[in-house]
């Protein structure tokens, strides 16, 4: 009758064991119910039928679960849960802007390196190639590199 409770527990554990790793990953009441029951047929195989058994069962709890993991690993079932697309767009904040080099602006806030200007009714984020430009400054594109244009003062 203990042999069959311990079967009947290691048996509980590894199916929650398999419900854990399959259906519901992470920690969850699979997973703790599962550990529960493997722990608990160790304990009860060590007590009652002596070391050899709890040694036994505790092989047979371990390489069951390690079984398991390899099963997993080697399924389709991380190439279901893995995504395969890539993203190869990218988002051009100067789109429909018509910006070129040398075109005249105002400074609509203070460049501490970085701020927003008005190009032609457009208002975008700027990069400024001086340092520090006040707000309400005249400015001008000296280049765009990758979508973002750096400006410097336009001096009069």
């Amino acid at each position: 009758m203990e042999v069959f409770i311990i079967i009947a527990l290691i048996l509980a554990g590894v199916l929650l064991f398999i419900v854990e790793v399959f259906l519901i990953p992470g920690i969850s009441i699979a997973g703790i119910a599962s550990a529960i029951c493997l722990l608990y047929a160790n304990y009860y195989a060590f007590d009652t039928l002596g070391p050899i058994a709890g040694f036994i069962t505790l092989i047979a709890s371990v390489l069951s679960c390690i079984a398991i993991i390899i099963w997993f690993m080697h399924s389709k079932t991380m190439d279901k849960l893995s995504l395969k697309k890539t993203l190869d767009y990218k988002i051009d904040p100067l789109k429909g802007t018509h910006i070129r080099i040398g075109d005249k602006g105002i400074a609509i806030t203070r460049l501490a390196l970085i701020g927003n200007a008005n190009f032609n009714g457009h208002i975008i984020e700027v990069r400024s190639a001086d340092g520090l430009i006040d707000e309400n400054t005249p400015i001008y594109v000296e280049r765009m590199v990758e979508g973002t244009v750096i400006v410097r003062k336009f001096n009069l």
